[in-house]
C-alpha cells in the first residue's frame, strides 16, 4: 500500500488555512459586529484570506525549507498577538486598536485591575493556530519538492491569485459600502469589510498621512474650516450673556457616569439620590438629552473637548498624538480674563501625557497625585477615592486666588468598578455581567462623594460665588454588556438605536442663588460646554475656532455628532449604517438621515484637519483672521 505523501508547501497551506479559520471564529465569538445580509457575512468570511496569502507567501522567497518554516511560525505568532491584542482592547473599549494607541505606553503601568479583568486563562486558545503549525513542522516529513528552488513563474502565479482575492474582497466591500475608505473613523466598518489585518495596514497608511499633514500645512486649509465654523455659529442669548461674570468655575468630570442611572432605581435601591435632587433644584440647569462625544481617548478626549470644543481624533488619544499643538483652550480664555486656572487629579502627572498638553492649554497649575495625601486605606482601583479627593481639593481651593477655574477629575467610578466593603452603600445588581452589577455600587459612591463635596465647598466659603459644572466624561458600560443592560432596562434586546441613546451622560450647571434652574431637553453634547460657560461669564467666543454652540442660544440645533459618525437629533438616530425614527424606534430609509450624515462627515474631517495640520498656529483668535504672513 502506497504511503501518503504530503503535498509541496504543506506548511504554507496549513498556516493560511489555520489562521484564516481561527480569525473567522474570533470574528464570530469575540467581536460584536452587526451583519445585515448574506453578502456582509460572505465578505467577513473571506476578508482575512488575501492578507494571509501575501503575508505567509513571503516565505516563498526564502531558499531553504527550514528558513521558510521559521518565518511562517514566527509570522503566525505575530499575527496571533495582533488579533489577541484587538480582542483584549475590544473587551474594554468595544473598538479596535489603532497604531497611536500602541504608543501610549506611559498608560500601561496604570492599568492594574482593569487589565486583570480583561485577560482570561482560556485566552490561550487565541494562539491555537501557532500550536497547530508547531506540530505540523515537527511531524510532517520534508518533501523533496520543498528542497528545490522555487520557480519564479510559480511564485508569480501565487501572488496573482492573492491579488485577485484582495480585489474581489475590495470590490464586494465597495459594492456593499460605497466610499468605504473615506470613513477611516469607523473602524468596525473597515474591519467588517477589509479584515483585521488589512485594517491595520490601512491604519498605518492613515497614520503616515496624518503625520505628513502638519509638515505640509501652510494655513490655507483653514480658510474653508473657518468659513464653516462662522456659518454655523449660534449667537448667545443676550439674557444669559455675562449674567454670572466673575464667578469661580468648578468643573467636575464624573468618571464613567451615564444618564440611565439618573432618576432611576436598581432593584428598589435609589442609585443617585443627590444627583437626582439636583435635576429639580432651583439653582440647577440639568440637560437630560446630552451626550459624550469621546473616542479612544476616553477621559482625555472629554478633557480635550471641554477645553477646545473640538473632537478628539478617531484613531487614538489626541493628548498623546498632538500634545504639542497650538490650542485656544477654555483655560487660556479664562486666564486672559484674570482667572487662576488649574486641574486637580490625584493620579500621576504623565498619565495621558497631561503634564505636556496642559502646557499647550496654558493651564497655570496641575494638582497631580503629589499635591494630595494618599493613604492606602483611601485608595481603590486607579487611585485616591473620590470622597477624600474632594475633601482635600476643597481645602486647596480655599487657598487659591479668586476668581479661579478648577477642573476636577474623579477616579472611583472606573472600570472594573470595585469598592472596599466600607464604601458599599447598595447591593450589587443580579445580571450575568459582574461589570454592570458592580457599576451601580460605584455610581452610588460617586453620588455620595459629590454630595459631600458640595458641603466641603460651603464649609470653605467657596460655594456661593461659584458655577459648578458637572458632566459624565464617557460611557461606563460598553456594548459588550448589552444582554445585561437589556435585563436592567426591561428590553428584549439593545438595538443600535438604543446603544446610541445609551451614550447619554449627565450634564449639570449649578449656579448657587440663581433661582432660575430648569430641566433642558435640547439635544446636545460635550462640544457645547465651552461656549455655554464662557458666555455665562461674559466672555465673547465669536472669533474662537470651536465646533460647539451655546446651549442657551435660541439658534442652538437639536443635533449631536459622535466621534464614530453616529448622529442623534430630536427626531432621528443614525447608527450602524441605519436610520431610525427616534419616536418609534423603527428603521426608516437612510435618505432621511443623509443631510445629517453629510454634515457630520464634513465636520469630523474639518476637525481632523485642524488637529493633524496644527492649523491653529496659523489663526489669530484675537481678530478671527488667518495670520496672513504664514499662508503666503
Amino acid at each position: 500500500m502506497k504511503s501518503f505523501k504530503w503535498p509541496k508547501h504543506s506548511i504554507l497551506a496549513i498556516a493560511v488555512i489555520a489562521t484564516w479559520i481561527k480569525t473567522v471564529i474570533v470574528y464570530e465569538t469575540s467581536f460584536d459586529m452587526k451583519l445585515e445580509n448574506m453578502m456582509q457575512t460572505f465578505i467577513l468570511f473571506i476578508n482575512p484570506i488575501s492578507f494571509l496569502l501575501f503575508f505567509y507567501g513571503l516565505s516563498l522567497f526564502f531558499k531553504t525549507q527550514k528558513t521558510r518554516n521559521r518565518y511562517i511560525v514566527g509570522g503566525s505568532i505575530v499575527l496571533a498577538f495582533v488579533l489577541y491584542g484587538n480582542v483584549a482592547f475590544y473587551r474594554f473599549y468595544n473598538d479596535f486598536v489603532t497604531l497611536p494607541v500602541l504608543f501610549q505606553t506611559s498608560n500601561f503601568s496604570g492599568l492594574g485591575t482593569s487589565a486583570m479583568e480583561i485577560i482570561n486563562p482560556i485566552d490561550i486558545l487565541y494562539f491555537m493556530d501557532v500550536f497547530i503549525l508547531l506540530i505540523a513542522v515537527k511531524f510532517i516529513p520534508k518533501n523533496d519538492g520543498d528542497l528545490l528552488p522555487i520557480r519564479k513563474d510559480g511564485r508569480k502565479a501565487y501572488f496573482v491569485m492573492a491579488t485577485a482575492v484582495f480585489f474581489l474582497n475590495l470590490g464586494l466591500a465597495e459594492t456593499e459600502r460605497p466610499q468605504l475608505l473615506t470613513r477611516s473613523f469607523d473602524r468596525e466598518l473597515l474591519v467588517k469589510n477589509l479584515g483585521t489585518y488589512n485594517y491595520h495596514l490601512y491604519d498605518i497608511y492613515i497614520q503616515s498621512k496624518s503625520s505628513a499633514q502638519r509638515a505640509l500645512a501652510d494655513g490655507s486649509e483653514l480658510v474653508e474650516v473657518n468659513n464653516y465654523v462662522r456659518a454655523n455659529q449660534a449667537e448667545p442669548n443676550v439674557k444669559m450673556l455675562g449674567k454670572y461674570e466673575g464667578r469661580n468655575v468648578i468643573a467636575i468630570s464624573l468618571e464613567s457616569l451615564q444618564t440611565f442611572v439618573i432618576n432611576n432605581e436598581m432593584n428598589g435601591e435609589v442609585i443617585t439620590p443627590f444627583l437626582n435632587s439636583l435635576t429639580q433644584d432651583k439653582d440647577t440647569y440639568y440637560f437630560n438629552d446630552f451626550y459624550h462625544q469621546t473616542g479612544l481617548g476616553k477621559t482625555s478626549d472629554s478633557e480635550f473637548i471641554f477645553e477646545n470644543s473640538l473632537f478628539g481624533l478617531g484613531r487614538g488619544a489626541v493628548f498623546f498624538t498632538h500634545g504639542g499643538n497650538t490650542y485656544n483652550s477654555f483655560a487660556e480664555r479664562l486666564g486672559e480674563n484674570g482667572y487662576f486656572t488649574n486641574v486637580m487629579h490625584a493620579n500621576n502627572k504623565s498619565f495621558w501625557n497631561r503634564d505636556m498638553i496642559y502646557q499647550s492649554f496654558n493651564i497655570d497649575k496641575f494638582y497631580d497625585v503629589e499635591s494630595y495625601e494618599v493613604k492606602e486605606e483611601e485608595s481603590v482601583n486607579w487611585g485616591l477615592k473620590d470622597i477624600p479627593f474632594f475633601d482635600q481639593s476643597a481645602k486647596l481651593m480655599a487657598e487659591m486666588p479668586q476668581p479661579f477655574y478648577s477642573r476636577l477629575i474623579t477616579l472611583t467610578n472606573h472600570y472594573p468598578f470595585y469598592l472596599d466593603e466600607e464604601d458599599i452603600l447598595i447591593p450589587e445588581f443580579d445580571s450575568n455581567s459582574g461589570t454592570l452589577n458592580r457599576y451601580f455600587q460605584t455610581v452610588r459612591y460617586l453620588d455620595e462623594a459629590v454630595k459631600e463635596f458640595f458641603d466641603d465647598l460651603k464649609e470653605q466659603g467657596i460655594y456661593e460665588n461659584s458655577i459648578i459644572v458637572m458632566y459624565g466624561d464617557h460611557y461606563g458600560i460598553s456594548e459588550n454588556h448589552n444582554k445585561a443592560m437589556a435585563q436592567y432596562l426591561g428590553k428584549e434586546e439593545i438595538t443600535p438605536m438604543d446603544s446610541a441613546l445609551l451614550q447619554a451622560v449627565p450634564f449639570y450647571i449649578h449656579i448657587p442663588g440663581s433661582n432660575d434652574g430648569q430641566v433642558m431637553d435640547t439635544v446636545s453634547g460635550q462640544l457645547d460646554i465651552r461656549p455655554t460657560i464662557l458666555h455665562l461669564l461674559g466672555i465673547d467666543t465669536s472669533k474662537d475656532m470651536q465646533l460647539g454652540a451655546d446651549l442657551f442660544s435660541e439658534e442652538h440645533e437639536d443635533f449631536v455628532i459622535f466621534r464614530d459618525g453616529r448622529i442623534i437629533t430630536d427626531e432621528l438616530v443614525y447608527a450602524s449604517e441605519a436610520c431610525y425614527d427616534r419616536a418609534t424606534g423603527d428603521e426608516i430609509e437612510v435618505e432621511n438621515c443623509q443631510p445629517y450624515i453629510d454634515r457630520a462627515t464634513k465636520e469630523l474631517q474639518y476637525n481632523d484637519a485642524i488637529i493633524n495640520g496644527d492649523l491653529l498656529r496659523f489663526y489669530d483668535e484675537k481678530t478671527g483672521n488667518l495670520k496672513i504672513d504664514s499662508v503666503k
